[in-house]
């Protein structure tokens, strides 16, 4: 039985015990399921929109995993690099036995995964925020020279 249905019960109780409106008691006892009856249809709204936001949600989760496969697993890029993924023969472009490092843009907080042939370029451009983000190594190479 629906919150509505259950209030317009109430009511229906209240008028076979014959409460009288007249009195405090009663005044109080009609106004009480008043506001009962406009809250029960108050909240059977918010359950429809939630419902209905519910299946946009879903219909947004399933596009966009259908976006994440076209984009991460797609044959070909159009904005390909020097070592991207569509030069090499597997998905992501990285020899199996590559060495592979996380890098964080500094302007996007977008965690990135590399391999070391991209890295030795000295550079490479976020693909989130298309910012340039410079790899050095002078001071790693000053160190291992001593």
């Amino acid at each position: 039985m629906e919150l509505s249905q259950k209030v317009a019960y109430l009511k229906g109780l209240m008028d076979g015990l014959k409460i009288d409106d007249s009195t405090n008691e009663g005044k109080v006892l009609k106004v009480m399921a008043d506001i009962l009856d406009e809250m029960a249809l108050t909240v059977e709204d918010i359950a429809d929109e939630v419902d209905e936001v519910v299946e946009l949600v879903d219909i947004l989760d399933e596009d966009l995993g259908d976006l994440e496969e076209e984009v991460y697993f797609a044959e070909e890029c159009d904005d390909c690099y020097d070592d991207c993924c569509c030069d090499d023969d597997d998905d992501y472009g990285f020899d199996d036995d590559e060495e592979m490092y996380e890098c964080v843009c500094p302007s996007c907080g977008d965690t990135i995964c590399l391999g070391e042939n991209i890295i030795a370029e000295g550079s490479i451009d976020c693909p989130n925020c298309g910012e340039e983000l410079e790899f050095d190594f002078s001071e790693i190479e000053a160190e291992d020279e001593e």
